[in-house]
Parts: C-alpha cells; sequence; structure tokens
C-alpha cells in the first residue's frame, strides 16, 4: 500500500479543525477576574406586575457585567415564587417584603432551603388613606372611624351601605393583613373589602376622587399611587387603634411620622435558592449590595403611568439608573467579584 501524504495531511488538518471548534467554546466561557459568571446561567423570577420589573432589570445589568448568561425572568406569585426558589425551579428573587411575606418564606423551609440577603429597598410603608377633603369635613383621623355607619356609608359606591375600601389582590399578603385589620377592629358590619385586580380598581377610585366623591383605599410605598393622590395634599394617612397584625408579633414597628398605620415598615429583601448561593458568591455578594431608594422606584413607577410602560421602557429605565449611579454600581460590581 502506498502512502499518501496529502491524504493524511487533509486528515490532520480536518482533525485539528474539530478539536479547534469543540475546544473553542469552553476558552470563551472561562471564567476571568472581571467576569466571574462567565460559562454560567442564572434564572432569575418576580412577581407579574409591571410597577415590580425595574428593580428586577437593575440586578439583571449587574448579572451580566459579572458575566452570567441572564435567563428570561419567570413569572408567578409570592408564595409560589417561594416555592420555585426552594426547589431550584429558579435562581433568585428581588421581591420578598421581609415581614409581609415571611410566612412565605417560612412555608418553604426558610434559611434550610433559600438565603435572603440585602436590603434592596429599604423603608417600605404601607396603610389605609382616604381624601383629604371627606377627612377635614367630619374629622376622620382612624380607621376606626369607619365603625360608624353614617361615616362609613359615605365611601360606599354600591349602595349598601357599607364603606367600599380598595384593597389587595389575593396572594400578595396585604390582603390577609386588611382581612385580620377588618376583624380585630370591629368593622366587619360596616366596611367591604374589594379585592380583584388592583390598579384597574385603583383607575376607579382615582377617577371617583377627580370627580369630588370620597375614597377609601390601601396602598404602599415605592408606588406610582401617591404621586397621583399625593398624601398631605389630597389624601391622608388614617391611623389604626393599635397593632394587631396575623400571627400575633406586635411587637414590629408600624409607626411612620408619628401615625401608627398597622403595618410593618418593611425592607425589600434579594432571596437566592441556597444551592445556587453556595456555588455563586459573585451572584450573592451582588445582590447583596444592591439598593434602590423608595423615591427612585416611585418616580419610575410615574413614568409608566404617563405612558413609558413597554417592556423596553423599562429596560432603559434601568440603564438609566445604572449611568446616574455609576460609581455606587461599580463598588457592588467590585466587591461580587471579590467574593469567595
Amino acid at each position: 500500500m502506498l502512502f499518501d501524504a496529502g491524504n493524511l495531511i487533509q486528515k490532520l488538518a480536518r482533525a485539528l479543525t474539530v478539536a479547534a471548534v469543540t475546544l473553542l467554546p469552553l476558552h470563551a466561557m472561562a471564567a476571568t477576574p472581571d467576569k466571574p459568571g462567565q460559562g454560567k446561567s442564572v434564572t432569575p423570577i418576580f412577581p407579574p406586575i409591571a410597577e415590580e420589573r425595574f428593580r428586577g432589570e437593575v440586578a439583571m445589568i449587574g448579572l451580566r457585567e459579572l458575566g452570567y448568561t441572564v435567563k428570561d425572568p419567570k413569572e408567578t406569585e409570592y408564595p409560589t415564587m417561594m416555592v420555585a426558589l426552594s426547589q431550584g425551579d429558579a435562581d433568585f428573587t428581588v421581591h420578598l417584603w421581609e415581614k409581609l411575606h415571611d410566612k412565605f418564606y417560612q412555608k418553604v423551609g426558610g434559611d434550610s432551603t433559600l438565603v435572603k440577603v440585602g436590603n434592596v429597598i429599604p423603608g417600605v410603608v404601607q396603610g389605609y388613606l382616604i381624601d383629604k377633603k371627606t377627612a377635614d369635613a367630619y374629622g376622620i383621623k382612624s380607621l376606626a372611624d369607619l365603625k360608624d355607619p353614617k361615616i362609613a356609608k359615605l365611601f360606599d359606591t354600591n349602595g349598601d351601605g357599607k364603606a367600599d375600601l380598595t384593597g389587595c389582590n389575593p396572594g400578595w399578603g396585604c390582603e390577609l393583613v386588611i382581612d385580620h385589620h377588618l376583624k380585630a377592629y370591629g368593622l366587619e358590619r360596616t366596611v367591604s373589602h374589594n379585592r380583584g385586580s388592583y390598579f384597574a380598581l385603583m383607575a376607579d377610585t382615582i377617577t371617583r376622587y377627580k370627580q369630588g366623591q370620597p375614597i377609601l383605599y390601601f396602598t404602599w410605598a415605592p408606588q406610582w399611587i401617591s404621586g397621583v393622590l399625593v398624601p398631605g395634599k389630597d389624601v391622608v394617612w388614617l391611623e389604626v387603634p393599635r397593632t394587631d397584625l396575623p400571627g400575633g408579633d406586635n411587637s414590629v414597628n408600624t409607626m411612620v411620622d408619628g401615625k401608627n398605620l398597622g403595618f410593618a415598615v418593611d425592607t425589600i429583601k434579594a432571596v437566592l435558592n441556597k444551592d445556587f448561593a453556595r456555588k455563586n458568591p459573585p451572584a450573592r455578594e451582588f445582590l447583596a449590595h444592591v439598593q434602590i431608594s423608595a423615591a427612585d422606584e416611585s418616580a419610575q413607577n410615574l413614568k409608566m403611568l404617563n405612558g413609558e410602560k413597554t417592556a423596553d421602557d423599562v429596560r432603559r429605565h434601568a440603564a438609566d439608573w445604572v449611568k446616574q449611579h455609576r460609581a455606587q454600581f461599580d463598588e457592588w460590581l467590585a466587591l461580587a467579584r471579590a467574593a469567595k
């Protein structure tokens, strides 16, 4: 058999080409000091509330800069979100209210399956408000004033004689506190808790306000509602008679500007699947430092209300926020890159 040098060279060339193609992606995905997440993917999970997507987009920008491939976020309500994180069906969220959602967190194993870090948004407040005109005219200062059928009837929108409270979506956690309050303060006979699509209900509430009618509603901040119905100008917070929360933990702080609003002053935390956190110190460390002020998120939400509400708009808002806070953002990234 004759030795075919040309054929051998061609075979070797093909073999080297295949080897190079096979090895290049591995080399390209190798982690570097600036991109410790290179070659790894991360799956976020967020609630299906468009107004809360902004902080998630900020977090995803940082993870991408650390080299992670960030998958499309999953969306579900808070209880299911904690289940998904505990089971490894998602890796992180930046949407856990530490006090309000503690039951959801503990139910899936708490610290045994999850890692809770950082203070994504500190100083979150919730409570009940009415229009200032009605508050001043009738001297209404407390939610308990609605025990009086005559006062409650002022806020009746459907003719049944009971005050109609624009309340909280099922699955958010706040609906459980509202129901508890109505029972604890003896208001079940005079107040109806209207729940459903919160922002649709609030659109009707705002329309009634603009028509000069009395309004009663629940809200929280950060959020755009308080940019439209401004506390102290258009509306006033109602106090509660005493702190009375589901589960009996009434030692938490519920005071805001000298008023007992009845809800724990809360902090929004980042939560990671425990195994993911252990294997990804840079991601854990970055999420532990991400922080957005309530005022900044409220301002972004107001842009959405004014028409900038597409997914591209929200991503642009997040990119603009990072640009405006670049020095601070780079500090978070440096801490993440140094994490072990």
